[in-house]
């Protein structure tokens, strides 16, 4: 498929401050250099972008080991930021990095676009080292495009503390468990409400992981050939129906919108006293929600129907390896080191990071955790509750090759119904709608 992937990211070029490739390396060294990415003198200089501070400590550690080869990690912006800079730089032919950070449903957008090298040989025998969910984050059309740095396997983040306040015993087990938890929860005072949600674009990942939780499948990817389904789709209907109700019976706080000072401050003082999200998320709370330490604990997702173990992901990331670069396997040995190595992989998860392979979460440099979140969390082994979020079943859902749209228009039309302005169902006939008008302005062809 040859068409371009520029048109696909201009709603969030339009939206996200634009950062400046020009002072970036595109992959030359400078000297004269083969496929290899060494030079006449044998050195090689490979340039990473990402925003990962982890990834940085992991340079510094390989280039100790290896000094012939020098690793610039720039950090260009958040992930949004990040997408918006690689397209340009593809887009000028000039610019662009040897290695990029990229989030899972970042993916397709760039793969299906021609502007990732395929890791499917480089990889053989991968997949058996990483749970299979996450494995699937960087597969596009059966094919390997990245190698997983970290994952973001869904949990539920709750305060213990108004949890026993209201009656409530264990966390929920199933998602009608959660809904009378919600009702006991509401009955503290006004101000009190189990979870936030505003329908923001912030809460797009969230509102999608709901689905594919569900069983939900409402996008499908065949190369140049996409079906976009948010009406008739059974899991999507699953997760619009229970969340309409949650809003009906006002059960959740829509008017603060998630990342804001106020929703800190509601997960501080108890008054937003749960979160569904992905497994990264304990360190936000750490900083952002101080005032509740020693009340939360973490449990796996509830279920839809009692006695499944299902699970969804929302965010993670992936290292890429750049289409044209002439450091190739210079940049291949160090991504393996990073993602694939058990020294590479342990210095990062000591460095703060949460882990994508299937050793690491059964061992003590990971399952220790650290002395801050312990005591954050009461001393309840939370890491051994991510690790096993990590290793539930998930589902076959897809991201669009187009999900910056995805991201940043979704909050346009989810936001009324939670307004109570029309009904959820309305709000998503009308996305997809949207979807399909923008799929097809970008030359795709939509499966009706």
């Amino acid at each position: 498929m040859s068409f371009s992937i520029k048109k696909s990211v201009a709603v969030l070029g339009a939206a996200a401050m634009m950062v400046s490739v020009a002072a970036c390396g595109s992959g030359d060294t400078g000297a004269k250099s083969d496929n290899s990415g060494t030079s006449a003198d044998g050195k090689s200089t490979i340039t990473v972008w990402s925003w990962d501070t982890t990834i940085e400590d992991a340079a510094k550690k390989y280039m100790e080991e290896n000094p012939n080869v020098t690793i610039k990690v720039l950090n260009v912006g958040t992930s949004a930021q990040t997408q918006v800079s690689l397209n340009n730089a593809i887009a000028a032919g000039k610019g662009a990095p040897d290695i990029s950070l990229m989030e899972y449903h970042s993916i397709a957008q760039f793969a299906l676009s021609d502007a990732l090298e395929d890791l499917t040989d480089k990889t053989s025998g991968f997949d058996a080292d990483y749970p299979a969910g996450i494995w699937k984050g960087v597969q596009v059309n059966g094919k390997v495009y990245g190698l997983p740095v970290d994952s973001g396997p869904n949990a539920l983040f709750y305060n213990k503390a108004v949890f026993d306040k209201a009656g409530i015993t264990e966390a929920p087990k199933t998602w009608e468990e959660y809904y009378q938890d919600a009702k006991k929860i509401r009955a503290l005072g006004d101000d009190y409400y189990i979870t936030s949600d505003a329908g923001d674009n912030n809460q797009s990942t969230v509102f999608m992981s709901l689905i594919a939780q569900a069983g939900g499948a409402p996008f499908k990817v065949d190369g140049d050939k996409v079906s976009i389904d948010l009406v008739n789709d059974e899991g999507t209907k699953k997760a619009v129906e229970y969340w309409q109700r949650m809003i009906d019976e006002d059960l959740i706080n829509t008017k603060v919108t998630s990342w804001s000072d106020e929703w800190n401050k509601g997960l501080g003082d108890g008054t937003i006293a749960s979160l569904v999200t992905g497994a990264w998320m304990p360190g936000n709370l750490l900083s952002g929600a101080a005032q509740a330490s020693g009340n939360f604990r973490v449990a796996t997702v509830p279920q839809w129907n009692e006695g499944e173990n299902v699970n969804s992901f929302n965010g993670g990331s992936s290292l890429t390896l750049i289409k044209g670069t002439k450091n190739a396997d210079a940049a291949f040995k160090f991504m393996e080191y990073v993602c694939h190595s058990k020294e590479g992989i342990k210095n990062r998860v000591s460095s703060g990071a949460f882990p994508a392979d299937s050793e690491s979460f059964k061992s003590d440099y990971y399952l220790n955790g650290t002395d801050d979140l312990n005591k954050y969390f009461g001393g309840q082994k939370y890491t051994e509750v991510l690790a096993q979020a990590a290793e539930q079943e998930v589902g076959d859902f897809e991201f669009l090759p187009f999900w910056s749209q995805v991201q940043n228009t979704f909050g346009d039309y989810a936001g009324k119904a939670y307004r109570k302005e029309e009904k959820l169902s309305k709000s998503m006939e009308d996305f997809q709608k949207s979807l399909i008008d923008y799929a097809e302005g970008q030359g795709f062809t939509v499966e009706k």
